[in-house]
């Protein structure tokens, strides 16, 4: 096999349709701890189980992210290796990957290994992958899909739209009372990945309606043009066909997908909500 492409769990995607000639796609999956129960992120994850669980506990979960004998593996059987992780400000994950190159490499010198930090997770990382996979495809060399995947990561952003805050008051990352307001208030946090890999707040709208509003004023703000869009949602599907619409009557020509997120993006977004990514000019 002459490509690999892997993913942590930050990415959506459980295989890639019509994938390149002479590539593989390998998921690394994190794991998130319920109490004392381990969940892996992978194809056979019941995320609706991990989710009931997770609202059940008064207790924080946490994720883990995986070790590098975990990408070691993945790296296995391939000239060529692109590797995508979740923003290295959240996980270790991206960490864990640049130790597995080394390593790797000590055995393997002739092999090719390039790791991407999306400072991002969800929608923008499945973005990267498919276009990943688009340029593999076109017969580029290794250096030529480097230089074009690195330039390509500049247009693209993440949005967010977070309708329960349950894991960040339980994480301590947001007070209980803004946790309790979000609830009560029917409030949306709608927020971006900023350019160093955090998740920046931007707007809190109430209601599903003012969410879409501002969502679709975020998006345009930041230099949506009619670009590709890939929406990764958490039992969501109802904003994902509205806000689809109201993209399309600006930008008929934008070409949308909408796919359900993993389990460390559901784990993140919580219940209804979305990680989308999207390209700027």
């Amino acid at each position: 096999m002459t490509w690999k492409i892997v993913a942590d769990s930050g990415c959506d995607y459980r295989t890639i349709e019509n994938i390149a000639v002479d590539t593989l796609f390998e998921n690394v999956p994190l794991t998130i701890q319920v109490n004392d129960e381990i969940f892996i992120d992978n194809a056979q994850l019941n995320i609706d189980d991990m989710m009931e669980k997770m609202y059940a506990t008064s207790s924080a979960s946490k994720s883990a992210c995986p070790s590098p004998d975990d990408y070691m593996k993945a790296f296995d059987g391939a000239s060529n290796i692109f590797v995508v992780t979740i923003t290295g400000t959240l996980s270790g994950s991206h960490n864990s990957a640049q130790v597995a190159k080394k390593l790797y490499l000590e055995e393997h010198p002739n092999v090719n290994i390039h790791i991407i930090d999306t400072l991002s997770a969800g929608g923008e990382n499945d973005l990267i992958i498919k276009k990943l996979n688009f340029l593999i495809d076109q017969g580029l060399s290794y250096e030529e899909v480097v230089t074009e995947i690195t330039a390509y990561q500049t247009k693209t952003k993440l949005l967010f739209v977070l309708t329960k805050v349950d894991n960040l008051v339980k994480n301590g990352r947001l007070s209980k009372l803004v946790g309790a307001v979000v609830g009560l208030l029917n409030i949306r946090m709608v927020g971006e990945a900023s350019q160093d890999g955090k998740l920046e707040l931007l707007q809190k709208a109430r209601g599903a309606k003012k969410s879409l509003i501002a969502a679709f004023d975020e998006l345009i703000k930041a230099g949506y043009a009619g670009g590709q869009i890939i929406i990764a949602h958490r039992n969501n599907p109802k904003f994902c066909q509205q806000f689809s619409e109201m993209v399309r009557e600006k930008f008929p020509q934008a070409v949308i997908e909408v796919i359900p997120t993993s389990g460390l993006c559901s784990f993140y977004a919580e219940e209804n909500g979305l990680l989308l990514g999207y390209e700027i000019q």
